[in-house]
């Protein structure tokens, strides 16, 4: 491991709580790799404000970095050859992402805004796989999406994008 890897960063969630992680696992972040000191001769331990991410969705963050460390994750293959994201990366990370939809959702906000893309790729992949296969009623539901046309929009927009449902 190279020194400038070794040693303890503190990521400092939205709510204020901090959290010691290990460089190289924080550096699975293109945002925290940029804020980090190239110099920082003197031992201290630096503290990374993170203020769009909230305490809860940092700690998963976290877990998925250091586990990302010791097992990375499977290339993810576009389009999703399943549905079940058990047959498309390996068990663990199927299961970090059998998580409520709010959770989700704050996931891939925190993923993006950390700039993590494995953790972005695989968030994503999991909102395709709840999509996949599905009627748009079906998908309304899922997401609890509110369908505000009136029948006759909805038959235009039918019309307008038929071609989209014969591929």
């Amino acid at each position: 491991m190279d020194t400038e890897d070794s040693g303890i960063v503190n990521l400092v969630s939205k709510e204020g709580d901090s959290y010691q992680v290990p460089i190289d696992v924080a550096k699975m972040s293109e945002l925290v790799k940029t804020m980090l000191d190239d110099e920082n001769d003197e031992g201290d331990t630096q503290e990374i404000p993170l203020p769009n991410v909230k305490a809860t969705v940092l700690a998963k963050v976290i877990e998925f970095c250091t586990h990302h460390k010791t097992e990375a994750m499977n290339e993810i293959e576009k389009p999703l050859k399943s549905s079940d994201m058990r047959e498309v990366v390996q068990k663990w990370y199927a299961d970090f992402v059998n998580v409520e939809q709010v959770l989700l959702f704050e996931l891939i906000l925190a993923a993006n805004y950390m700039d993590i893309k494995p953790l972005l790729d695989l968030t994503c992949a999991t909102v395709a796989s709840m999509i996949k296969g599905k009627t748009p009623e079906e998908i309304r539901t899922t997401f609890n999406i509110i369908n505000d046309f009136s029948p006759e929009e909805e038959a235009q927009v039918r019309e307008e994008n038929k071609w989209c449902e014969e591929a």
